[in-house]
């Protein structure tokens, strides 16, 4: 046993116990901890215009705080990436976190000196909970793969900017970076393809003991490591024991990696973004992430039916409950206040408080009123993978077809497979038939006679690939969106594959 593994097992006990702390009084330690968040900026241009002297209570807050998203929050963030320092939080942000939206452009997230020790800590305890479950603490001994953006830093206006990813990679513990992989030198190569390559030369031959990243670049990393030596990762890999993941959910991509790995590994899932970590899976073999109510967050949940609406119930932790599912909105200890990230999340467990993402506010299918929205397509992704054990799916998105000249409308579900399924009706019904169970508005407008069963349509391998080429946004943190109300994601899928 060497001398990381040795230390682990202690620390994952501290680190546990520290957690379960919080547990015993979740809503007076968030309570607690808005109190702390505002009156520490109290005197920023933001606090003195939403009068943060003067709140008292959650209702306060929510009263003298609306809910904004970026583009709402955009005048003070415009001040801050301008250099103007006190504006969202005292002093000057650590970094920006450079992201992409969907509406927005480039967005500039703010990290402070003190929510950046949030980030590392939070894949750090991620870990220690497993370590403290399992007992197995060893691939800390072995190297470990983090697929990840790069680290370069650019400067503006005297504020340094990057990705979260390789902002994070600064501030690796000193005692994990001796046996990081892959080197600084390969992780600032800029072209996706160029730099998996250089990945692959440096990994392979190593006792490689974790790997991380998302889903679908790991994958794709496995098919090379594949192309390269023949072997599968697992073999290549022998000591390979552990994967961490998040970005996405795991579900419709386990069969193919699993098959890539070519043996059972144990994998822990993360909820990170530029605006907080938010929750870790921790434990085995069950749903569910732990909400991290002690890593500088204070979180609001509004009901899903009140999404949109203009005076939306704003409910603390103390208020939600299991099985419903809720618009994540959050405060954070570097500015961001009464923020609206954008996902969905759905508790499955109050004591702890333990979410899965089920999609984001604007990821959905309403074009005839079904409101579908991502937790329920990867569901049934999920059913029909059950049914057919011999089907892998590289990557998939669903989209409405309003017009068919051919029939009724219908959803069009665009999935790229590894391995296709013997009988491809059989297949679209099984989705089709989870679906209408999942939705009552999808089944009614069946059942009505207004949309007919969902379509397959099989897409030829690499166009997803080849899709996020054209957008630049091939590897690293990027994600195909699973839905959209659009078609401009589909449209552009089909021309790519003729």
């Amino acid at each position: 046993m060497g001398i990381r593994s040795l230390l682990a097992k202690p620390f994952a006990a501290f680190i546990v116990a520290r957690h379960k702390k919080t547990d015993q009084d979740p809503v007076g330690y968030q309570l607690r901890l808005l109190k702390n968040l505002t009156v520490k900026a109290a005197q920023t241009v933001f606090g003195k215009e939403h009068g943060f002297a003067g709140i008292a209570s959650q209702e306060d807050y929510a009263t003298q705080v609306p809910l904004r998203d970026y583009e709402a929050l955009r005048p003070w963030i415009d001040r801050m990436t301008a250099g103007e320092a006190d504006v969202l939080w005292p002093g000057k942000p650590a970094y920006l976190a450079k992201t992409s939206g969907t509406t927005s452009g480039v967005k500039y997230i703010p990290l402070s000196k003190e929510s950046v020790p949030y980030h590392i800590a939070g894949a750090r305890d991620a870990l220690m909970f497993y370590i403290h479950e399992t007992g197995r603490a060893g691939f800390l001994d072995k190297k470990l793969i983090f697929l990840s953006g790069s680290p370069a830093l650019e400067e503006k206006n005297g504020l340094l900017v990057g990705r979260l990813s390789g902002i994070v990679n600064h501030h690796v513990p000193a005692l994990l970076r001796s046996n990081q992989l892959p080197t600084e030198k390969t992780n600032r190569i800029d072209d996706w393809e160029q730099k998996l390559d250089a990945i692959i030369d440096e990994t392979l031959g190593q006792p490689m003991g974790l790997i991380s990243g998302i889903p679908p670049w790991v994958q794709m990393y496995f098919d090379r490591v594949k192309e390269r030596t023949g072997k599968k990762a697992g073999e290549a890999f022998a000591e390979f024991s552990v994967f961490v993941y998040g970005g996405v959910n795991f579900e419709p991509y386990r069969r193919q990696l699993e098959e890539s790995i070519g043996r059972k590994v144990d994998s822990v899932e993360l909820f990170p973004a530029s605006e907080g970590f938010f929750a870790f899976q921790d434990r085995q073999g069950k749903p569910g992430m732990r909400l991290l109510l002690n890593a500088g967050i204070y979180y609001e949940f509004v009901p899903q039916e009140d999404i949109g609406k203009p005076n939306p119930r704003r409910l603390h932790i103390g208020q939600v409950e299991k099985g419903q599912v809720y618009s994540l909105i959050i405060t954070n200890n570097a500015g961001l206040w009464g923020y609206e990230i954008g996902d969905l999340v759905e508790f499955v467990s109050l004591k702890p408080h333990r979410v899965v993402v089920a999609g984001r506010v604007s990821h959905f299918i309403s074009a005839f009123g079904e409101h579908v929205i991502g937790t329920e397509v990867e569901q049934a992704m999920h059913y029909a993978l059950g049914l057919f054990p011999d089907v892998q799916v590289t990557e998939f998105t669903v989209a409405p077809l309003v017009i068919n000249p051919d029939g009724l409308p219908h959803h069009q579900w665009l999935i790229e497979f590894a391995q296709r399924p013997h009988n491809a009706p059989a297949f679209a019904r099984a989705i089709n038939e989870r679906m209408v169970k999942l939705n009552i508005y999808y089944k009614d407008l069946q059942v009505g006679n207004i949309l007919e069963p969902l379509q397959v349509v099989a897409l030829p391998a690499g166009t997803f690939a080849a899709y996020m080429r054209t957008q630049g946004k091939l590897g690293g943190q990027n994600k195909v969106p699973r839905l959209a109300n659009d078609r401009k994601l589909a449209d552009a899928l089909l021309a790519l594959s003729t």
